[in-house]
């Protein structure tokens, strides 16, 4: 079995390449491991090096060093590959994914990672992308695809980005017109946004659906009615901390396999935290799945660090 390590060097507030390429030799080289470092060049270099490491048919883990972008990359890289594990070696400037799990920081140790556990999980087909986390629509998209961006200004990182999108953003426009399709029903109105949960956390730490299960072949939907400028930071403090059962004359909750948004114009779409735009937004449990491995001992079913009322 050979490990593969990904590396992304735009991943984050800086390049890590440096920090990557002393500390995995060290580890790998002492357990005596076969092993091979990739560095990739462009957008889509992560997925292309995947799925040509996958398509050999040999057992290979894929170690994806970066953030929940570059995850996404070598997920879609491998999705389908019955040979190929992935996991995130984390170093970017978001980790929202693996917040799933009850000690996310275990995904920094590399010593860890090697002696792993293994899930199956659901992968989402966002029109032509793959999507392991998060899709959302909307206000929510805007916010945190322009995060990202903001993360790298000194001075910006976490709550403070978040809030400069959100101000910059809520200018633009809290709602919009969309006609969502899901489980047979039209729904034809302004919305705030529309969020498909696979995982359950994104934009830096806002877990909108604490009982979302990557197994369970469903994503959990919430469709967020249009507020008012007013009330918008209520609904981001029950959102961030999934209490949408609170107000459910403004969040509609769904379960489902698929849904069909379709915008009036094209519209920013948040896929795992990467900018899509769209005008019919086609989001559904994908054929494929993903092997992904994790330190031994992670707990994942249940999120002990989140408790909601």
């Amino acid at each position: 079995m050979t490990h593969l390590f990904i590396i992304n060097p735009a991943a984050g507030s800086r390049d890590r390449t440096a920090d990557y390429t002393k500390q995995i030799p060290t580890v790998c080289d002492k357990k005596g491991l076969s092993y091979r470092i990739e560095i990739s060049a462009c957008p889509g270099d992560c997925s292309r090096i995947a799925r040509e490491a996958a398509a050999t048919g040999e057992e290979v883990r894929i170690y994806a060093c970066g953030g929940d972008g570059t995850l996404n990359e070598v997920a879609a890289g491998a999705a389908g590959y019955a040979n190929a594990a992935v996991t995130v070696f984390s170093g970017g400037s978001g980790n929202d994914f693996v917040k799933l799990f009850d000690d996310p920081a275990a995904f920094f140790d590399l010593e860890r990672l090697l002696d792993c556990d293994e899930a199956t999980f659901d992968l989402v087909k966002c029109n032509d992308r793959i999507c392991l986390n998060i899709c959302s629509v909307g206000l929510d998209a805007r916010i945190g695809t322009d995060v990202s961006n903001y993360k790298r200004i000194p001075l910006l990182s976490g709550f403070r980005a978040y809030a400069l999108s959100t101000v910059i953003n809520l200018f633009r426009g809290i709602s919009e017109h969309y006609v969502v399709e899901l489980g047979g029903e039209i729904i034809d109105d302004q919305q705030t946004f529309v969020c498909a949960c696979n995982g359950r956390f994104y934009g830096g730490g806002f877990n909108p659906v604490p009982e979302a299960d990557p197994t369970d072949g469903k994503l959990n939907v919430l469709l967020v009615k249009k507020v008012s400028l007013l009330q918008v930071p209520s609904l981001i403090g029950k959102y961030k901390n999934g209490r949408y059962k609170e107000i459910p004359h403004v969040v509609r909750h769904s379960l489902t396999d698929s849904l069909v948004i379709h915008c009036d114009k094209p519209t920013p779409v948040n896929v795992d935290g990467e900018l899509l735009t769209a005008t019919d937004v086609h989001i559904r449990i994908a054929e494929e799945k993903l092997r992904f491995f994790y330190p031994k001992g992670l707990v994942w079913e249940q999120n002990p660090l989140v408790v909601t009322k």
